[in-house]
C-alpha cells in the first residue's frame, strides 16, 4: 500500500500504522500540496521548529492523511534568517489559523495569507519575541505590550454586534464568539480563541520522556486518555518498541470510556440546552456512575496517569473485570430508554433537525475530521482506516456515521458510538480475562536523534503527538495536535442562518475543546 503520490523520496515510517516522510526544497512546496490536494489528502496538521543549532535552518513540517491508504510527513528547511514558506489556506483552509500561530510562536511567516492577525499571542509578549525560539530571552520590560484585534464586520441597514465571552455564565473555558446578526439571525460569527494558552509546547522540551508523559496527560482533561496514548505511542514509536499486548487491551478500554462518558456528558447538556432538563440529570447521574466506578479500579475518576511509554502504569484484576462486565448492561439499558425518550421527544426534535447544519461537501472542503465529520458523511474513523492493536483485532465493522450534519445528527451519532464502544468494552474485557502477561515493557535508551509519532481516535477525532528527542532520554521539541483545529472553523458556517438562541446548541453539539487547541 502507498500513497497516490508520484516523484517524491519517499521513507517509511515504520509506525504501526502506514507512514511515510520526506523532504522537500522550499520551491516545491506548492507543487506538492497542490499534488496531495489534488489526490484528496486531508492536511492534518502544521507546525515548525528551530533547527538553526543542528542544521542552520527552521523546520517547517505537515503531516497529511490519505484516509485508509496512509499518512505523509514532510518536512522542509528555511531560511535561518527570514524563515517564510507560501501560504498553504488556499488548498487547505485548516491551515490558516496554524499558520498564524506559528508566526505568533516562531516567527515563521505564511507569506501572501489573506489573514495575518496574531492568534495566541493576545498580547502576553511583544510582537518581535517568539517564545519558541531556541534564542529567546524574555524581561520584564519586553511584556505586557497590550493588544488589539480586528474583528471583520458585517454593515447593512439593521445589523448589529453582539460579542460573547471571553468569559461565560458557564463554567467553562474561555474564548471570545462575536455576531453579526440582524434581529435575532444570525449573519456571520467570527470566534477568537488562544485565552487557555499555556505554553505545552515549550513545556515539553527538555523534560524526560517520563515526564512528558505526565505533562501530555494533562494537556486537555476530557481526552487525558487520549493524549497520553498518542504521546506514549510516540515515544514507542522512536525507541520501535511496542507496549505488550494486555497493556494495548487495557489502553483502548480506557479509550473507549472516555469516548462513552463524554458523550453521555454532552448529550445530557444538549438536551437541556433545548429545554429538557430531566435529559441533563439522567445522562449526568449515568456519567457519574462512570466516574466513580473509574476511580474505585483505576483509582482516578478521568483516567490520568494511567497510560505511559511501554504500557501502562497501573495493574488489572479478575474482580475488576466483574465490576466492568456488570456495569454495561445496566448502563446500556438505560440509555436505550433516553434514546428513545430523545427520538420521540418533538420539543427536541423541533430544536436539533436542521439546526446548525454543516453539509458534507462544507465538510469535505473545511477538512472536519472526527465525530463532526461523520455526523456530515465523512466516514473516516483512524481506529478502522488505520487500525492497528488492539483495534485491528477487534473487527468492529465499518465506522457510525450520518448524513444530515446538524446538530439531530450528531446527536444520534453520539448515540451509536456509544453503543459501539460498549460492544468494544465487551470484546476488550474477554481479552483481559484470558491474557495474563505483562503489563508494562522497560524500554532502551535511544541511540539516535530522531522523530516519533502517535495518533489515536480521540472522543473527538484523531490526536496526533510528533516528538523529536535531543538524546536517550530527553525531549528536544513535541507537537501535538487537537482535532478542534480542524472543527472550530466549521462552527463559524454552522450558525450562519440560526437565530443567536440556537448558538448554545449547536456549539455544545461540537463541544469544541479550547484547552487542546491553545496550546
Amino acid at each position: 500500500m502507498t500513497i497516490p503520490i508520484n516523484g517524491l523520496p519517499l521513507t517509511d515510517l515504520h509506525s504501526i500504522w502506514p507512514g511515510w516522510t520526506t523532504k522537500i526544497r522550499l520551491d516545491r512546496l506548492i507543487e506538492m500540496a497542490t499534488t496531495v490536494h489534488t489526490a484528496e489528502g486531508h492536511l492534518l496538521t502544521l507546525w515548525c521548529t528551530d533547527e538553526r543549532q543542528q542544521e542552520n535552518a527552521f523546520q517547517l513540517h505537515l503531516i497529511f492523511i490519505f484516509w485508509q491508504q496512509g499518512l505523509l510527513h514532510v518536512q522542509c528547511a528555511l531560511s535561518s534568517t527570514d524563515p517564510h514558506y507560501p501560504d498553504l489556506s488556499q488548498l487547505f483552509p485548516s491551515a490558516q489559523r496554524m499558520q498564524r500561530a506559528w508566526f505568533d510562536l516562531l516567527g515563521v511567516r505564511a507569506e501572501g495569507a489573506p489573514d495575518q492577525r496574531s492568534w495566541l499571542r493576545h498580547g502576553a509578549w511583544p510582537v518581535e519575541v517568539f517564545p519558541l525560539r531556541n534564542d529567546i530571552a524574555l524581561t520584564s520590560q519586553s511584556l505586557n505590550k497590550g493588544d488589539h484585534y480586528s474583528f471583520i464586520r458585517v454593515g447593512g441597514e439593521g445589523v448589529h454586534e453582539i460579542p460573547v465571552g471571553p468569559v461565560h455564565a458557564g463554567t467553562i473555558e474561555p474564548g471570545h464568539f462575536r455576531f453579526q446578526v440582524v434581529g435575532e439571525r444570525i449573519l456571520r460569527l467570527e470566534e477568537r480563541l488562544g485565552y487557555a494558552h499555556k505554553g505545552i509546547a515549550k513545556q515539553f522540551q527538555h523534560r524526560t520522556f517520563k515526564e512528558g508523559a505526565k505533562l501530555a496527560g494533562r494537556i486537555s482533561g476530557d481526552s487525558t486518555v487520549a493524549y497520553a496514548w498518542a504521546y506514549s505511542m510516540a515515544i514507542e514509536h522512536l525507541q520501535q518498541q511496542n507496549a505488550p499486548q494486555r497493556a494495548l487491551w487495557l489502553r483502548a478500554l480506557l479509550l473507549e470510556r472516555e469516548r462513552i462518558m463524554n458523550h453521555l456528558g454532552d448529550l445530557g447538556a444538549l438536551g437541556n440546552d433545548a429545554g429538557f432538563s430531566q435529559g441533563l440529570t439522567q445522562f449526568s447521574c449515568l456519567k457519574e456512575n462512570m466516574l466513580r466506578i473509574n476511580e474505585q479500579i483505576f483509582g482516578h475518576r478521568y483516567l490520568m496517569d494511567l497510560i505511559v511509554p511501554g504500557g501502562v502504569a497501573r495493574n488489572f484484576y479478575s474482580h475488576d473485570l466483574t465490576v466492568l462486565q456488570q456495569e454495561i448492561p445496566i448502563l446500556q439499558k438505560q440509555i436505550h430508554i433516553l434514546c428513545s425518550i430523545y427520538a420521540k421527544h418533538n420539543g427536541l426534535q423541533d430544536r436539533f433537525l436542521t439546526t446548525g447544519r454543516v453539509t458534507k461537501e462544507l465538510a469535505k472542503k473545511l477538512g472536519l475530521i472526527g465525530f463532526s465529520a461523520r455526523a456530515s458523511g465523512l466516514s473516516h474513523d483512524w481506529r478502522k482506516d488505520f487500525s492497528h492493536a488492539p483495534y485491528s483485532q477487534a473487527n468492529f465493522g465499518k465506522p457510525c456515521f450520518e448524513t444530515e450534519g446538524d446538530v439531530a445528527a450528531r446527536v444520534s451519532l453520539r448515540f451509536r458510538e456509544i453503543d459501539e464502544s460498549w460492544y468494544l468494552t465487551e470484546y476488550l474485557l474477554k481479552q483481559l480475562a484470558i491474557d495474563n502477561g505483562s503489563m508494562q515493557r522497560q524500554l532502551p535508551l535511544l541511540a539516535q536523534v530522531g522523530i516519533g509519532f502517535g495518533c489515536v481516535e480521540g472522543w473527538r477525532g484523531p490526536i496526533l503527538i510528533a516528538v523529536g528527542n535531543e538524546d536517550s532520554q530527553h525531549i528536544r521539541w513535541a507537537h501535538v495536535h487537537d482535532p478542534s483545529w480542524q472543527n472550530w472553523p466549521a462552527l463559524e458556517h454552522a450558525v450562519i442562518g440560526d437565530i443567536v438562541p440556537d448558538f448554545p446548541l449547536i456549539n455544545k453539539s461540537f463541544n469544541l475543546s479550547y484547552s487542546g487547541h491553545d496550546l
